[in-house]
């Protein structure tokens, strides 16, 4: 995963959706503490923020020096750089040590991870009993049914560019890994869907897709799948480029408790 996003930072930072409020406070329910959260895969830091509103310590930490530049600051989080030639005992101790985590979160990144080295260091880390994973994502999007068959026509042509590991996100995890007992929100198989209602402009729409590792991937290969055509059918079928929608990121999310 690391430089897999570095070229698209900034747009990155710009273009990805938040997510609702809501869901950090379902999460924070279910752990007993609120002393210590690690977000995995933290980017611009756009769930770690999130996670900070009820952790007295988030830990956010990505292996894209990239993207740790465009975090957002926050007096709660300290963002971390962690390489992929860190070994998994440096890792426990930055983070905090065996047994410190009350939460663990991974937005839109799990899929990327070797998961079960991943797995191992979520089993060490979390505080046991009362620590949760919780792991999400989103995959389709709804905005209009004179909009959506054209958005459809477009991710299809991003099939060939995307790398075989966002399958899982395809899928919306309903095939990833999770040996971890259910919490209420989804279990292995089964994640739970939730949407996220989103405000949003026609050039934030497309600047997501900028963001997306597909149309970098096609465009170093002397392929533009966001050519001037294209953005002028998104355009007239949007409504022109000043109108801004009401449109839903249609997410899921799995959420778990290591087994004792």
């Amino acid at each position: 995963m690391a430089g897999r996003f570095d070229k698209q930072a900034g747009f990155y930072a710009d273009a990805r959706p938040t997510y609702p409020t809501e869901w950090y406070s379902m999460l924070a329910a279910l752990t007993p503490h609120h002393s210590l959260a690690w977000d995995v895969g933290t980017g611009n830091g756009q769930a770690a923020i999130g996670v900070a509103e009820h952790y007295e310590q988030v830990v956010g930490t990505d292996v894209s020096e990239a993207q740790l530049k465009h975090a957002m600051p926050h007096p709660r989080i300290r963002y971390l750089h962690t390489p992929l030639s860190i070994t998994d005992d440096e890792l426990v101790a930055l983070i905090g040590g065996e047994n410190s985590v009350d939460l663990i979160t991974v937005a839109a990144a799990v899929h990327w991870f070797d998961l079960p080295k991943f797995y191992s260091l979520v089993a060490r880390l979390l505080k046991k009993p009362g620590g949760v994973i919780a792991v999400w994502a989103y995959n389709d999007i709804v905005v209009s049914p004179t909009f959506d068959p054209i958005l459809k026509r477009f991710r299809d042509t991003l099939l060939p560019y995307w790398d075989p590991k966002i399958k899982g996100v395809y899928d919306d995890y309903k095939i990833l890994p999770f040996p971890f007992d259910s919490v209420g929100i989804g279990c292995e198989g089964k994640p739970q869907q939730l949407d996220m209602p989103k405000e949003v402009s026609l050039e934030k729409f497309l600047n997501m897709f900028r963001s997306w590792s597909p149309v970098n991937t096609a465009k170093d290969q002397g392929v533009d799948l966001l050519s001037e055509s294209v953005v002028k059918e998104f355009e007239s079928a949007w409504g022109g480029p000043t109108l801004v929608r009401s449109i839903i990121f249609k997410g899921f999310m799995l959420a778990g408790k290591v087994r004792l």
